[in-house]
């Protein structure tokens, strides 16, 4: 699966990018699900790829109270441990230090589908059109050195059980997120062949 994915972001991305059918987040869930199905249905007419998947419907039990919903979702009919989840970002309005805030939250997400919800493995993909996002040369500290700084080494490092506020007010009672299985750093790359503007970071949870 991590192949297929990377396959996607190095040669598929350029073109969809160029010709606007990659123009939002919506727009990256489903020509990023569309690439993953035709490509696993020549391997196996059993795999599906699904949109918007409920995980606690799946568990019969709550086992996030990060986020609900798997951005897309895809298991092996023929076998039960085939099952993975991958998170989206595609932020178009700015609001830096809250949609920063919303990637932690991402890779908890997965973190929480991983280890609760039995999947065998899950990602998480961020695309940004936005320097702002990841320039060192902009403003740093609090969240914005985990994505726009070098605050570990020269790396951008979310540290497992490292609280992180959230920017901006509590939802739910809730005002920080953290990681709980491992260390993240944040390798924002380029986009080949695209606007020069254009990075993502692809995280496999481990």
């Amino acid at each position: 699966m991590n192949s297929l994915v990377q396959s996607f972001l190095d040669y598929r991305l350029v073109g969809l990018l160029k010709n606007d059918y990659v123009y939002n987040e919506f727009s990256l869930q489903h020509e990023l699900g569309i690439y993953l199905r035709d490509e696993l249905l020549k391997r196996d007419e059993d795999y599906r790829v699904q949109f918007e998947r409920n995980i606690n419907k799946l568990q019969g039990k709550k086992v996030s109270n990060i986020k609900k919903e798997m951005d897309i979702y895809i298991y092996n009919k023929s076998d039960a441990n085939e099952k993975y989840a991958i998170e989206l970002k595609f932020p178009r309005n700015k609001q830096y230090p809250e949609q920063m805030y919303s990637f932690v939250k991402d890779i908890r997400f997965m973190e929480d589908v991983k280890y609760n919800a039995g999947a065998k493995k899950t990602f998480v993909i961020t695309l940004v059109d936005d320097p702002n996002f990841y320039s060192p040369n902009s403003t740093i500290g609090g969240i914005y050195n985990y994505f726009r700084g070098n605050n570990y080494k020269g790396k951008n490092l979310i540290k497992k059980n490292q609280r992180i506020y959230k920017p901006t007010g509590k939802h739910k009672n809730i005002d920080y997120v953290e990681v709980e299985k491992n260390d993240y750093q944040i390798e924002w790359k380029p986009i080949i062949g695209a606007d020069p503007k254009y990075r993502y970071y692809f995280l496999e949870i481990n």
